[in-house]
């Protein structure tokens, strides 16, 4: 994504408003980021199937959405790849708050690798957001780098590297098959 008007500063509640905005709009530290080139098949596949796996094994009462911003502050308003929410579904929902979000993970792109490794994930943590996973491509393959939160230090430590599978209990019961992800 690239940043415009690096002059202004925006607040999360305007992108429910400026009219004409693309598509995946996110505000980072005041500025608006914009995806500057189409996503690769790959990272679309394991986002929308990722999604879907979550989807069917999240309890009653919860939802999972890809590409759903989150309102961390009154400058920050990111959209992660996707999000799990402790709420039900809301069909004329535009965000969730990070109280809302057990679960948030980042597809790592090559246009995306900085905020997705260090931005997004400072920024999820100091949210509150207990959870947090970051899939990197190896082979062709998505990798799971999971993390839960340390509530003391309000920063994410490493759980796992999940490679083929990835099966935990939190933010609730979850078996994914990584590689029919792709497949």
């Amino acid at each position: 994504m690239t940043e415009a008007e690096p002059d202004a500063t925006w607040e999360a509640d305007d992108l429910d408003t400026i009219p004409g905005l693309p598509r995946h709009t996110e505000l980072l530290d005041g500025a608006l980021a914009f995806r500057s080139r189409p996503q690769r098949s790959w990272h679309s596949r394991v986002t929308y199937r990722l999604a879907s796996a979550l989807e069917d094994q999240a309890p009653q009462g919860h939802t999972v959405e890809a590409h759903m911003t989150i309102r961390l502050s009154v400058k920050d308003r990111p959209e992660p790849d996707v999000v799990a929410a402790t709420v039900p579904y809301a069909p004329d929902r535009t965000r969730f708050l990070p109280e809302e979000v057990a679960l948030v993970v980042e597809v790592v792109s090559d246009e995306s690798e900085e905020r997705d490794r260090e931005t997004k994930p400072f920024k999820y943590a100091r949210a509150g957001i207990p959870h947090f996973w970051r899939i990197e491509e190896a082979r062709g393959l998505p990798v799971v780098h999971s993390y839960e939160l340390d509530a003391t230090t309000r920063a994410y430590v490493a759980t796992g590297i999940h490679r083929e599978r990835i099966k935990t209990s939190v933010p609730f019961g979850i078996d994914i098959d990584l590689v029919r992800l792709v497949r």
